[in-house]
């Protein structure tokens, strides 16, 4: 059963990320992976949130975890392809974007986990 949960909600996060970036990257004519970043970013915050919901509080099942964490989340959140599109932004002669969009990613993506528990445990 924990398999299947961590596959199904893999799936759904993986066409979920497919969908967002689809969409929100060609909003924006950047030499920037924004549709990435911004999943990245609502990835990290959302990862917080659940931590504290599904972890610190264990208020449910560990197949809730499994599914949302590991599966939606891990299939939702882009990590591989960050690493891909930072070096190709670098060896394109992007090394300003790429920077900007490594050291981003990581420290927007730390505040928004460290808000989303922040917020998370108060509320809860």
């Amino acid at each position: 059963m924990q398999w299947l949960a961590i596959a199904i909600g893999g799936a759904l996060g993986s066409m979920l990320r497919f969908a967002s970036v689809s969409y929100l990257t060609p909003l924006f004519n950047f030499k920037f992976p924004i549709g990435t970043f911004i999943v990245n970013i609502i990835g990290s915050l959302l990862i917080g949130v659940l931590y504290v919901l599904l972890v610190e509080k264990n208020n449910l099942s560990p197949l809730y975890r499994l599914f949302f964490i590991t599966g939606l989340l891990g299939g939702y959140t882009t990590f591989s392809a960050f690493s891909l599109e930072m070096l190709q932004l670098w060896q394109s002669g992007h090394v300003v974007n790429s920077m900007a969009y490594a050291i981003g990613s990581v420290i927007l993506g730390l505040l928004a986990a460290f808000f989303g528990m922040w917020i998370t445990q108060k509320a809860f």
